[in-house]
Parts: structure tokens; sequence; C-alpha cells
């Protein structure tokens, strides 16, 4: 088990040395793990207390001026208070920030709803120019940063709170807005994102014991979503249940959804269509269906029909 967060201060310390990047973050360094660029690279580093939106429109001005900012703070108020400024800002001038939001979804527990960022995907899919990514483990944090780095225009990383297993080795061959099979299958495809990917993998074991032989892709870029590999996959199986740490309205399975809608496919959405509680993350996913027992007997039902 490894904190993404963690591997995000790590990777930030660790391509420091570029002097084009600087660290932007609104008073939740110790939280984000931005703190670690800081004690480094201190001369590069902004903190903007609690003024997001202001937080937003300056990373823009570094980008026209041709640094590589990196933006952090809770998703909640990189997507939410801050969506105009990056909407009219950084996406609409296609400048080169990289968001990383932590405490994503429900993984944030018993902070609570307010904090229970369910909607960032769906705000920053929505925007022009936006690529997004939703790393599964620590390793893939970390090379998703790397990768992003290759590329021009804005990117939307998003990161849970929790610590989550560690699913990839350090020679892990990491390519964006390439889909990564997990688990080869035939049977029904799980796709999934994020902390959700190691729920998948869990329930596919599962299903093993009850002979259903399921394929496990961990989606890691959700825009541009790789259509081939989500094609390709509900072709071979004939069935197909997303999973995520996201409402089921404009997410990874709106997604696949919108990809999958003229082809003859079974599909279910496992996700949140509702404001959650506070409470320990492990009692939360159980509660609203989003761990491994609840994966496994949803896709055994659509396997059924």
């Amino acid at each position: 088990m490894k904190c993404l967060r963690d591997a995000y201060g790590d990777t930030l310390v660790k391509i420091g040395s570029d002097k084009r990047i600087v660290v932007l973050d609104a008073d939740l360094s110790k939280s984000t793990k931005t703190c670690k660029f800081a004690e480094k690279f201190p001369e590069r580093f902004f903190n903007f207390g609690v003024s997001e939106q202001d937080m937003m429109g300056t990373a823009a001005g570094f980008a026209c001026c041709g640094k590589i900012p990196f933006v952090s703070t809770f998703a909640i108020f990189a997507t939410g208070r801050a969506w105009e400024q990056v909407r009219n800002t950084i996406a609409y001038s296609n400048l080169n920030v990289r968001i990383v939001a932590t405490h994503a979804g429900i993984s944030v527990g018993e902070d609570g709803v307010s904090h229970q960022c369910i909607e960032d995907i769906a705000l920053m899919r929505a925007i022009s120019n936006m690529k997004l990514i939703v790393p599964a483990d620590a390793v893939e944090t970390e090379k998703a940063i790397i990768a992003s780095l290759s590329e021009n225009g804005p990117f939307y990383i998003r990161l849970p709170r929790s610590k989550v297993p560690v699913l990839f080795d350090d020679d892990y061959d990491f390519r964006l807005y390439s889909a990564e099979k997990m688990k080869d299958g035939s049977d029904v495809s799980i796709l999934a994102c994020g902390v959700m990917v190691s729920e998948a993998m869990k329930a596919a074991e599962e299903l093993k014991k009850e002979n259903i032989d399921a394929e496990v892709i961990n989606i890691h870029t959700i825009k541009p979503i790789d259509a081939g590999a989500v094609i390709k996959s509900a072709n071979k199986t004939g069935g197909v249940v997303t999973c995520e740490d996201h409402s089921i309205t404009g997410g990874l399975g709106s997604a696949v959804a919108e990809i999958l809608s003229e082809k003859p496919v079974t599909m279910k959405r496992i996700g949140l269509n509702a404001f959650c509680e506070s409470g320990p993350y492990k009692d939360l996913i159980k509660k609203y269906g989003l761990d491994a027992d609840n994966i496994a007997k949803v896709t055994k039902s659509l396997v059924r029909k």
C-alpha cells in the first residue's frame, strides 16, 4: 500500500531540476505533498492561501512566460471553486498547466460530503483542450506526471487521499492515452480507473472461483480515452462493467457509454449517484457498492443476462 500523494511529491522533487517547473498550492502543501518541492526549491514554490481562483490565473500567467506550472489543492477546490478560471484562463488558451488535485472521490472518508469530490472528472472532461489522467497506484502516478511533460496543453491529474495497493513494478511501460490491460478474459470486461482498479482486480479473482473469466482494463486516461481498447474488449466479451470512485454521470461510465452507444453490448456502470457521508474509506466503499464484492456481484448478474 502506498499513498499516491507521496508519489506526486517525490516526483516533483525528481523533476524539479528543470527550472521551467514552478509549483503553486493553496495553503494545503502538507496534504498535497507539494511541501517536498517547497523544501527543495523554495524559490519556485508559491503558496496562495485560500485563493484558488487567483492561483489558477497566476498559473496561466506563468505558462504564458514559458514556465510549466504544477497547481495543487483538493479536487473540490481545483475543479469546483476555480472552474471558470480553469476554463477561461488555462484551457481556452491551451496553456501548459498541470492541475494535480488530491483528495478526490470518497477516499477522503471522514472529511465528509463537502470535501468528497465526485464530480471533478465530469467537470474537467467537459472542458475543451483538457487532458485527464486518473492513476491507479503510486508507480503510475510518477510515470503519468513525467509523461505529461512530453505533451503541451493543460492536464488534470486526479489523486486520492487514501493509500492503495501497488499494482505495477518500476519498469512498467506507461503509455499516455493507451489503456492498460491488467488481466485477459473472455466472459466480461471490467473497465476501471484510479483506486477502483485494485478493487476490480480483486473482483476478477472472486469471479474466477465461479468460472467467470473477467477481463480487467485500467482506463488511466479518461480524456482522450482509448476508444480502440474499449471497443476491442467489448466486442470480445459482449458485456462491460465500469467502475469509478466518481458520479456515474459524466465520468468513466459516461465516456465508455458514449463509445459503445452504437454497439450491441450489455453494459452496467458502478459508481456514485448521490452525496455520500462521513466515515472510514473502507466502510464507505462497501456501503456505496464500490468494493470488490459488489463489483463481482454486478458483473456476475450481467454475465447471466
